[in-house]
């Protein structure tokens, strides 16, 4: 093995452990494994920006805008009132078209933007059933996960596969072509989800008052020692604080200064800030009994929440939000939003800072106080994903219907061969723009930036695993372990094991990275057993999109990890046994639709 190949791998592990550990944004990761490609000598120049002007990265770029634009219009949300009317007659009835709509609408959309028009549709229902939302969120993510395989604009993963065929000679894959195997998928999925998943998901949410409805993962909250408070001169300890209300004292603040030691003995004064991690209905309790403020004054009870037109509202921090590395002092959060952050939510993490001064993540959640005439226009910014549910829910406007007509014309004219996907999408886009439909302000905050670098640095790891070998080294291993099986089954195998190793990949990792590197090992693999490399190419397709079993494995699964209190474990449970079922249909199936 030449120095060069072992080079590559080195790197290739590298990233990879970079990527589940999150230590780095992807794109700085992305600018950065380009860099040293350039720099050692594996790519050269043109080779090293060729992903910024390649055709698949721009295509991701304006479907971006084009998902935007077809959200802005209403129609989704219009629908999405359709299905909370509709389960109000017949539940599974209800509850099997909603998947079955944010499937099909993953296929023409961006996944993340569907997950999020839908995500206080399932709460929704969950509250109507008196059900947890854990039963539902997770089926939302998964039904907008195999939902992109239909088309091949329904993920950017099959437009950038289609790209890397396309620079091997092959021919590129069709608009529909995924549709056969990807409705097949639609369908088991469909009934995995209704079906299998309630029974293996836990009921950690249960529905019942305002401040207890949604019951998301657990917050962070402070509260002040107020005058009259029984805890002064007592200690957490003596007044059985932990057991009583089942929240946890992280920190207390005394005069500026954070306590961190001890805090069970230590004894309370009036002015004392106790930094607390807890349930709301907990809060509650602990506020009114033990005569202490929460935050600012601010009254938590329920007659305080119902009183009035102050309503309690839970966000999410989407995954384009400029609040994320932000503190909410940073953002003057309460003047900017007319709204006052009661709690944080993070992932089930313990944190141990002021709220004010937390820096917001990525499906981090915010507990929010505000006037009910202002949440119509939180929900119109796309910083904030709105969750629960109110009567103003669905905004009540004239529907644009260009938009709406704009993308099944540009899947029509790719699909026909009239035009090219990216130029019936850049048509698209300018029609919208021309007409005013979206500006160029909301073109360009449409596009997920970290997301189109990330892909476009990455493209040339594709060609230095070509140039070094590594590809070429690593497909005639997995061919010689294919070979162990008898002749007539070496192709299946082949394919079969493509796709188990791309699952599993794409599990840990972006599934565009993944991708990315897998499909020139599967067209390298085709090669060299002399087969047709067309089969192999779609398995990776299909493949890097089964990311079911962890939260990291794909953006939307991150999005409901949160709401629906979820643990990492939850995600095996509930993924690994779809993911053997997906394995074994596309092992049988794939070859029936792509012959060798």
């Amino acid at each position: 093995m030449s120095l060069s190949i072992i080079g590559i791998f080195l790197l290739m592990i590298l990233v990879l452990v970079m990527l589940m550990l999150e230590i780095i944004p992807i794109d700085v990761l992305g600018i950065g494994l380009l860099l040293i490609l350039w720099f050692t000598g594996y790519v050269d120049s043109e080779q090293a920006v060729a992903g910024f002007s390649n055709k698949a990265v721009l295509t991701v770029a304006v479907m971006f805008v084009l998902s935007h634009a077809l959200v802005k219009t209403g129609i989704l949300e219009s629908l999405a009132q359709y299905f909370i009317d509709l389960e109000k007659k017949v539940k599974w009835l209800g509850l099997g078209l909603f998947l079955v709509s944010v499937s099909i609408f993953s296929g023409f959309i961006n996944n993340v933007a569907a997950v999020a028009i839908f995500i206080p549709v399932a709460m929704h229902m969950a509250s109507k059933f008196r059900i947890s939302p854990s039963k539902l969120l997770l089926p939302l993510s998964y039904a907008a996960i195999y939902g992109g395989t239909i088309t091949l604009i329904g993920t950017s993963t099959n437009l950038l596969v289609s790209s890397v065929s396309e620079n091997h000679g092959i021919r590129p894959l069709g608009m529909f072509e995924f549709l056969p195997m990807g409705f097949i998928f639609l369908v088991v999925g469909t009934v995995y989800c209704l079906v299998v998943l309630p029974r293996l998901l836990p009921s950690r949410a249960p529905v019942s008052t305002l401040v207890g409805k949604y019951h998301m993962s657990t917050y962070l909250t402070e509260f002040r020692i107020d005058k009259d408070s029984p805890l002064i001169g007592s200690n957490c300890r003596d007044e059985h604080v932990n057991e009583r209300f089942e929240i946890t004292v992280l920190t207390v603040i005394r005069e500026g200064v954070q306590i961190t030691s001890n805090i069970a003995d230590l004894e309370l004064r009036e002015g004392d800030i106790l930094l607390t991690r807890g349930a709301i209905e907990n809060f509650l309790k602990f506020h009114q009994q033990e005569k202490v403020l929460a935050l600012s004054d601010i009254k938590l009870g329920e007659k305080e929440l119902q009183a009035g037109d102050n309503v309690l509202v839970e966000g999410l921090v989407g995954p384009e939000s400029t609040l994320s590395g932000k503190s909410l002092s940073d953002l003057d959060f309460r003047k900017k939003y007319e709204a006052f952050v009661l709690a944080i939510g993070r992932r089930g993490m313990t944190i141990k800072q002021k709220i004010a001064h937390i820096r917001l993540r990525f499906a981090d959640t915010l507990l929010m106080l505000m006037p009910a005439d202002q949440v119509a226009g939180m929900r119109n910014d796309p910083d904030l994903i709105i969750l629960q549910h109110h009567e103003i829910n669905m905004r009540k406007k004239r529907i644009r219907w260009l938009a709406v007509i704009v993308i099944p014309l540009i899947m029509l004219s790719a699909a026909t061969g009239w035009v090219d996907i990216l130029a019936a999408a850049l048509a698209g886009t300018f029609l919208l723009l021309v007409t005013r439909h979206i500006t160029t302000r909301e073109a360009y905050g449409a596009i997920n930036w970290p997301v189109i670098v990330f892909i476009a640095a990455f493209i040339p790891f594709g060609t230095a695993m070509e140039t070094s070998g590594a590809a070429l080294l690593i497909g005639n291993s997995v061919t010689s372990l294919a070979n162990l099986f008898p002749e007539w089954m070496v192709p299946h195998a082949l394919l079969s094991s493509l796709y188990l190793m791309t699952a599993l990949i794409t599990s840990v990792v972006s599934n565009n990275a993944a991708a990315i590197v897998l499909t020139p090992i599967a067209i390298a693999a085709g090669n060299s057993l002399g087969i047709d490399s067309r089969p192999l190419i779609f398995a990776i397709c299909f493949a890097a999109s089964a990311s079911f079993m962890t939260p990291i494995g794909y953006q939307t699964n991150l999005m409901v990890y949160g709401p629906g209190k979820y643990q990492f474990m939850d995600f095996v449970k509930a993924g690994a046994p779809l993911n053997l079922i997906f394995w074994i249909i596309a092992s049988v199936v794939t070859p029936l639709f792509w012959p060798f």
